[in-house]
């Protein structure tokens, strides 16, 4: 499938490529994301190029659907649909520098993501499921607001880009759902 290009008020959302390389790996400087993400660490510049030659080809397979998030024309963060060969179903994951953080930049990208990967003139998934180590309360709270529903912690289940596993929360949103934020029953 040829990547896709998402428009939000604020935001375009266009598959990463070389020319974000160079922002990638700044971004991935950021102890949080390896800490919170699969994105290894610590993070070569070398890992920034292979990464936007894998989005193109998983694009191509149509395993994954990664897109930059760009504001204002600058790297904001990366989200992503991953797993889409299970039918009907795949995993949103996202993470954004600390610049964009606290401005609505992950839910306005996953709003956009969301339509997109239900819609039926696109995917028409059935179920997005989110995931994100205990204690990564941004992720959850974005999660949340976005309408997912908690459907409990996976014990050791995650590994972050150390290596390291951890507990991991995990909720789902059906295509079917309302999307208005969900009580949780976990402190954020």
């Amino acid at each position: 499938m040829l990547p896709v290009v998402l428009r939000t008020a604020r935001l375009e959302l266009s598959a990463p490529t070389a020319s974000d390389a160079a922002a990638i790996y700044d971004a991935c400087q950021d102890p949080a994301i390896g800490h919170f993400t699969t994105v290894p660490s610590p993070y070569l510049r070398a890992y920034a190029d292979e990464f936007v030659a894998q989005t193109a080809e998983r694009w191509d397979a149509f395993s994954d659907a990664t897109w930059a998030i760009r504001l204002d024309g600058a790297l904001a963060g990366m989200i992503g649909l991953h797993h889409l060969q299970e039918t009907g179903s795949a995993e949103l994951g996202f993470w954004v520098t600390a610049e964009a953080r606290g401005h609505g930049t992950v839910r306005e990208a996953s709003e956009a993501v969301i339509d997109w990967g239900f819609s039926t003139d696109a995917l028409a998934l059935e179920r997005l499921e989110w995931r994100a180590a205990v204690g990564n309360t941004a992720s959850a709270r974005a999660a949340r607001a976005l309408g997912f529903r908690f459907e409990g912690t996976l014990r050791r289940a995650l590994r972050n880009g150390h290596g390291e596993r951890s507990d991991g929360w995990i909720a789902s949103l059906l295509a079917t759902d309302d999307r208005t934020p969900q009580e949780w029953p976990i402190a954020l």
